[in-house]
């Protein structure tokens, strides 16, 4: 069956629906290659998601969301067959990666489209999932602009600002988060440079984030991950911003390994460290972060470092992907809704108060 995506032009995303087929910026080929990969079915979106081809949080969400797409449009039996083979898919989708919260909250989204659908044919049914996932797409995008709009504002003119891993463009749908709060800043004259971490062990930072600033523009240094502590000492860096996976309801944030480490050391130096994530980022059913779950990955990717070994043979590795920054650390959450301030149990109810009014 062949369906087309409505979703109007937007600005550069990772993500897009050409020729009946979802399209994925493989990650792990940048910044070398610009290489598209063609997914026909959810099992390559899966897979997509499982080696970072397609990474953070908005965009695996996004991702997913196609994802269903896929799975739903090969159904040719109503009914049964139909709901069986969304449960299938779902479920699969939804084992990819278990700390960002995003991909569930699309599923479970997704899961309210079928289910207000179902009895409908499967080619309507996919239809109606189609134009549910090009909206999920364009509402991230409208969202990350909201969250720069509102970062810019905790800017002053000639900031030095310090990010960790990729939370731009590549991590969402379009715009992103913590860079998109980078970029809004900037374009407002705000940021005089950009340190860029490399971000160990799969260098996001040096790889990802730094493709995306010679694209915007905007000046930059890449820096090892352990300079951060020297780069405030000195006092060139003014402000901390980084993305997250899954932030709790008391507004315990996860976010890359490391994250946590440049809070405490943005803490030691008075620098100011935010964090920047759209509503669905926030888990209100997740307390505190003790209570989100952090992936463990392949050992490898700390042993290795694309495909050479870097460390002695026959040794361990601990390869933990995410780490929890506590919330007494976070300056601000800065969200489509605004800047969330502590006590973060008031300012996220507050939040999805609004959103919800809204």
């Amino acid at each position: 069956m062949s369906i087309s995506s409505s979703l109007p032009s937007s600005p550069f995303s990772p993500i897009r629906w050409r020729d009946d087929r979802l399209e994925l910026l493989d990650q792990t080929r940048l910044p070398e290659m610009e290489t598209w990969l063609a997914c026909t079915d959810p099992e390559e979106v899966a897979a997509a998601i499982r080696c970072l081809a397609v990474r953070g949080a908005p965009a695996i969400g996004v991702a997913a969301a196609y994802g269903l797409v896929l799975g739903v449009r090969t159904v040719e039996e109503p009914g049964a067959a139909l709901a069986a083979r969304f449960s299938e898919v779902s479920e699969l989708l939804g084992g990819t990666r278990p700390t960002a919260v995003n991909l569930r909250w699309a599923l479970d989204r997704g899961r309210e489209v079928f289910e207000r659908h179902a009895g409908a044919s499967p080619a309507q049914v996919t239809r109606v999932l189609l134009a549910w996932a090009d909206a999920l797409h364009a509402e991230d995008v409208r969202v990350n602009q909201k969250i720069g709009e509102h970062g810019a504002a905790l800017f002053a003119p000639g900031v030095r600002v310090l990010t960790h891993c990729n939370a731009g463009t590549l991590a969402t749908a379009g715009y992103g988060t913590a860079v998109g709060v980078i970029q809004s800043a900037w374009e407002t004259g705000k940021v005089a440079m950009v340190w860029v971490d490399e971000t160990r062990p799969l260098l996001q930072g040096a790889r990802l984030t730094a493709w995306e600033m010679q694209r915007l523009g905007i000046p930059f240094k890449l820096v090892t991950d352990s300079s951060v502590g020297a780069l405030m000492k000195r006092g060139l860096v003014d402000r901390v911003v980084v993305g997250a996976d899954r932030i709790a309801a008391n507004g315990d944030a996860a976010n890359k390994i490391g994250t946590y480490t440049v809070a405490v050391l943005a803490h030691r130096h008075g620098v100011p460290f935010y964090v920047a994530a759209p509503l669905s980022t926030i888990d209100r059913a997740t307390p505190h972060g003790d209570a989100i779950p952090i992936e463990e990955r392949n050992p490898d990717e700390v042993t290795d470092v694309f495909g050479r070994r870097i460390a002695p043979a026959g040794i361990e590795a601990f390869n933990m992907a995410f780490d929890v920054t506590p919330h007494d650390l976070i300056a601000a959450i800065i969200t489509e809704a605004g800047v969330l301030e502590a006590p973060y149990e008031q300012s996220i109810a507050a939040a999805f108060g609004e959103e919800k009014k809204g």
